[in-house]
């Protein structure tokens, strides 16, 4: 089930002008001596199955498509038309695919189907997506296959069904090193505001292990949830509709008032609270059970990032006093949060730190770059993406050092644009979006060539000048011909207004 089809748009978008281009600087943990100096890194197209494009499951909740094994998954293109053509406009079927120590493995279908992607890896290699059955879903009319939750364990593929309570789709958003996976199931029930819109019928959380699916809840007796993350400690984050009255904010990803949760086996599901407005989306959830992602102000003007523990409960991370709009989209195990505060002229990437109890923020872009941070590792490396005169880039950034275009790093004549940060792991890995000069997408894989990566084919293992790459940063390679996408389908919490939009 392409990321293109069932892409839920926020209705949060920012005044956000285009700034002047990104300087590119960066300094490398181990190099001391070595201020706003890093490496290069090679670049792995996981490429395909025959069809032109591929992808990695990067919107709505937080991404887990690289663990710190250096694994990753998605989803490529075959050379099989797909009479539903799930993959608009190209129509080409699909199958999950893993990349390991240079190997792209197809992790096939079920028995009878055409497609399949894999949308989230745990740290010890279970991966959890979806696959159709191959039998049509009676609800769509006739235009939708059924859809199940898959999971892989070693190489076995189960089909973890829908629930009980019937309904023909489910959807795993992850899964942990327990085999506990999370995600939305549509059950039989007609809704005219379902919140993963599919069959026109209630969108319900699930929660699954060992065979069994069980629908958690929602909260205040709403209609609709679904569940996001699950962490390794079975914590679980999501939405849920808390009553019937509509959210312009939310709409229409979520068009009634939303607010976001916490769940567990043993505590049931807790409500996180909110920042007085009518909808509050977490994102990501960590193994602290720390909570993030972005909530409305009262009178819904504008959405604050927040984050949430169980000790202090929910807490803006702007302030209410500040005019601007943001959300934090990615956080570590150590609590360290990013994401983006934008105004009326220009998007912040911004990191956000605690401590003696307090929040501090650091802003990771200058007052002449628009950019918007995605993901953090432990190392406190961030990656995110940001604006290019009239088009977006992905970036890097660490030590202090300015942001660095992530396209200067890696080998010349790729012929890869590398335009969406999706994440970086702990090893420094990063999984992007590219694009060919055709504008196909292809899911990207970045090999750092440092000193934790020895041995790399065709790395350069020279450490690169921050002052020389400032000259070369409005010189990156864009392929010829090739449409670039305006922002990630990760980042429709925010806009850069000017930027084109995507070619897909």
């Amino acid at each position: 089930m392409n990321s293109k089809t069932w892409t839920r748009i926020i209705a949060m978008t920012l005044l956000a002008a285009l700034a002047m281009p990104v300087s590119v600087a960066a300094q490398d943990k181990g190099k001391p001596d070595h201020p706003h100096q890093y490496h290069h890194y090679q670049l792995i197209d996981a490429g395909t199955f025959g069809g032109p494009q591929s992808y990695q499951y990067v919107f709505q909740f937080t991404g887990g498509v690289i663990n710190n094994r250096g694994t990753t998954v998605g989803w490529a293109d075959t050379t099989t038309q797909d009479p539903y053509c799930l993959d608009f406009p190209d129509c080409y079927a699909f199958h999950a695919f893993q990349w390991q120590d240079g190997v792209t493995t197809d992790l096939g279908v079920l028995p009878g189907g055409l497609t399949s992607e894999v949308n989230w890896i745990s740290a010890n290699g279970l991966m959890a997506g979806v696959a159709d059955n191959g039998q049509v879903d009676p609800l769509s009319g006739g235009t939708l296959p059924q859809f199940h939750g898959v999971l892989w364990d070693h190489g076995v593929m189960t089909d973890m069904g829908t629930l009980p309570e019937g309904g023909y789709i489910s959807y795993p958003g992850s899964v942990n090193s327990r085999g506990e996976v999370v995600g939305n199931a549509q059950n039989t029930v007609p809704d005219p505001y379902p919140m993963f819109v599919a069959d026109g019928t209630q969108t319900r959380a699930f929660y699954w292990k060992n065979g069994v699916m069980q629908d958690i809840g929602t909260l205040y007796g709403g209609t609709d949830a679904q569940a996001g993350v699950i962490n390794e400690h079975g914590q679980v984050t999501g939405w849920s509709y808390i009553n019937s009255i509509p959210s312009v904010i939310c709409a229409p990803g979520s068009p009634l008032t939303t607010g976001s949760f916490i769940w567990d086996k043993q505590s049931g599901m807790k409500d996180l609270g909110g920042l007085g407005g009518t909808c509050t989306l977490a994102q990501d959830i960590n193994n602290r059970g720390q909570v993030i992602g972005g909530s409305a102000l009262t009178g819904d003007s504008q959405i604050h990032p927040f984050v949430w523990d169980a000790s202090t409960g929910i807490t803006d991370l702007l302030g209410s006093s500040d005019g601007n709009y943001g959300y934090a989209e990615g956080e570590n195990d150590r609590g360290e949060v990013v994401g983006g505060s934008c105004g009326s002229v220009i998007c912040h990437a911004v990191l956000w730190r605690k401590r003696g109890g307090q929040w501090h923020r650091t802003d990771l872009s200058t007052v002449t770059e628009s950019a918007f941070s995605i993901s953090i590792n432990s190392s406190e490396q961030v990656i995110g993406n940001f604006a290019v005169t009239t088009t977006q880039d992905a970036f890097l950034w660490e030590d202090g050092g300015p942001l660095v275009d992530l396209n200067t790093l890696v080998p010349s004549g790729s012929g890869l644009q590398l335009y969406e940060s999706h994440q970086i792991n702990d090893r420094g890995e990063i999984t992007i979006g590219a694009l060919d000069a055709s504008g196909n997408n292809r899911a990207v894989l970045l090999i750092p060539c440092d000193e934790n990566h020895p041995g790399v084919e065709g790395c350069d293992y020279s450490l690169v000048d921050a002052a020389a790459m400032a000259q070369s940063a409005t010189a990156s390679y864009h392929p010829s011909g090739a449409q670039r996408p305006s922002h990630s389908r990760r980042s429709n919490r925010y806009h850069m207004p000017g930027l084109q939009s995507p070619s897909k």
